[in-house]
């Protein structure tokens, strides 16, 4: 004990708002030590690209907060951290959280979060090197976090989506677990897509192979586009229609990424490596009629952005759903998460599972209602997640709560 003291006493603490404080390599070899498989929404180079970008700044709610722990000019531990004004791009949603301040007298924002900014990805933890001792950092880092919070007057600590691995050390240093759920398809090992029909019931299976036909008699195909074979202008087509699709849903429209981010994925041979463009096309794939966009690392999947010209019946699930899982099977990915909300993907091979974020406050009244309230409300989750994957019209393992 004596030692980790004296090793924790060399530490000088500071909070950078901007990745460009912060090295790259440093950022990242604490990374690859934490995920030994890529995650790419937490390389430092997608992070900075966010901020670079202006999708993830001040003028849009987001400032850089993030916290690092220096010894010398080695770098041995750092937490992503946002100063937030809002409550957008979180999918995590705490509205009822800032009501409750509202009527206790108390400001609720800025507050500060901890994830990769519009990206609800499991994964969040503090990246610390793995000589040192992750119990006491995590401890450290949170209380630290704590006094910052006192000294501006902030009222609660978010993160996000965080690792089942780093949780328990975050909630035996204090934090309270919040329970939500997210749609998650797991490949129990199918060789084919037509395996992976197979799964489903009898009337579901007949359904889903109507949905794939409508898409086909109108005329389109669906090719996938991997990193390296993606013509960067389809990119910034990608961006076109994100913006278009957000702008459907008016003020809910959720367009946080600026057309700059996008071209950032498609100049940076690092992160175009990570997309898979679905296109919908009827002629040339670099000409779509829909396409969506995927990020892939090691044998995960990830869906995250679509948008079409054309009102098609089922074409949102075959370029969103379908395709990328024929894809994933035929790669060998185990995991696709397809992104935020939508009972509708229950339907199509996705089961519930649960997604924990870690919270704390620093007004005792708010923190005394909220901890409270968390263990039954964590409990009607599990409920309603063991409900909803009693009705899936196909076989599938479920994961109980780390919480």
């Amino acid at each position: 004990m004596p030692a980790v003291v004296a090793a924790m006493a060399e530490l000088q603490a500071r909070w950078h708002q901007s990745l460009s404080a912060i090295p790259e390599d440093s950022w990242d070899r604490l990374l690859t030590a934490a995920h030994p498989q890529e995650l790419p929404f937490y390389r430092w180079r997608w992070l900075h690209q966010l901020e670079a970008s202006g999708s993830i700044v001040p003028r849009e709610g987001w400032q850089g907060c993030h916290l690092a722990l220096w010894r010398g000019e080695q770098l041995v531990a750092v937490a992503p951290l946002y100063l937030k004004g809002h409550s957008y791009g979180e999918f995590v949603f705490d509205q009822s959280f800032a009501q409750l301040a509202g009527q206790l007298g108390l400001r609720y924002y800025p507050k500060l979060v901890g994830m990769s900014p519009v990206s609800p990805i499991q994964g969040y933890r503090f990246l610390i090197d793995p000589h040192e001792d992750g119990a006491a950092f995590t401890a450290l880092m949170l209380d630290l976090i704590d006094d910052f919070c006192r000294q501006h007057g902030i009222l609660s600590c978010n993160l996000l989506y965080v690792d089942p691995q780093w949780q328990p050390l975050a909630e035996a240093a204090g934090c309270a677990a919040w329970v939500n759920q997210q749609s998650l398809w797991t490949n129990p090992g199918h060789g084919d897509f037509q395996a992976y029909l197979a799964s489903f019931n009898a009337n579901q299976r007949r359904n889903i192979k109507r949905e794939r036909q409508a898409v086909a008699a109108a005329g389109l195909v669906v090719t996938p586009l991997e990193g390296e074979a993606i013509p960067p202008a389809l990119v910034g087509r990608m961006h076109a229609f994100y913006a278009q699709h957000c702008s459907r849903w008016g003020a809910w429209g959720s367009k946080y990424l600026s057309e700059a981010f996008f071209a950032a994925l498609a100049s940076d041979p690092d992160l175009r490596r990570h997309l898979v463009l679905f296109s919908a096309h009827r002629g040339d794939p670099a000409e779509p009629v829909a396409m969506s966009l995927c990020v892939s690392a090691g044998d995960q999947l990830w869906g995250r952005y679509w948008g079409s010209d054309e009102e098609i019946d089922c074409l949102h699930f075959e370029v969103c759903y379908y395709a990328p899982i024929a894809w994933a099977i035929e790669r060998g990915i185990r995991t696709f998460d397809p992104g935020a909300g939508g009972s509708h993907k229950r339907r199509r091979g996705f089961v519930a599972q649960p997604r924990v974020s870690l919270h704390r406050w620093s007004d005792p009244r708010f923190a005394g209602i909220l901890r409270g309230w968390l263990p039954g409300a964590n409990a009607e989750m599990a409920e309603l997640m063991a409900a909803m994957n009693a009705e899936l019209p196909f076989t599938a393992a479920y994961d109980p709560p780390h919480a």
